[in-house]
């Protein structure tokens, strides 16, 4: 039996339907867990940006909200939508909230932290908005940790594009 692809994992978008991550087969990806209330938030805007220029050349941000740290998503999804519409004008796919550690553990952030492991192979998303590169081929590529801001990661991303 193969490995699973990241393409394969089921997910609910924000508005509680299943859906997998094949639509975005062949882009290359940033996964990020987010929070609406935690001192990183502002990274919306640099994550809205780098998706609005490289979207027509196959990039896409997928934003996961996650609750597990200190509280920071305490909104439900549709205020979360609300939110990152209102307040950072977000137009990247969001998905419903979800766990990134633990025993609840998305099985989409566990295959991410086995490929991807963090500072010396520790595996635990150590706070929000923890990003994923992933190539056009479904190969995690790198984590960046929270505060690595979307600007700072975008020559990587550019070089991948191609």
């Amino acid at each position: 039996m193969s490995a699973p692809a990241i393409y394969d994992f089921e997910v609910l978008d924000i508005h509680h339907q299943k859906t997998t991550l094949a639509p975005y087969k062949g882009k290359v990806l940033l996964i990020v867990n987010t929070a609406s209330r935690c001192g990183y938030t502002s990274q919306f805007a640099g994550l809205e940006k780098l998706y609005e220029t490289y979207k027509d050349k196959g990039f896409a941000v997928l934003g996961f909200p996650c609750n597990q740290f200190a509280s920071q998503e305490p909104l439900n999804e549709k205020e979360i939508e609300n939110f990152c519409r209102i307040d950072y004008g977000v137009t990247f796919p969001m998905f419903a909230k979800i766990d990134v550690n633990g025993a609840n553990s998305h099985p989409l952030y566990r295959y991410l932290k086995q490929n991807a492991p963090g500072l010396l192979g520790s595996e635990i998303i150590k706070w929000n908005f923890t990003k994923f590169l992933i190539d056009r081929n479904g190969k995690v590529i790198r984590r960046y940790a929270p505060s690595k801001t979307p600007e700072s990661i975008e020559e990587d991303i550019k070089k991948i594009l191609g």
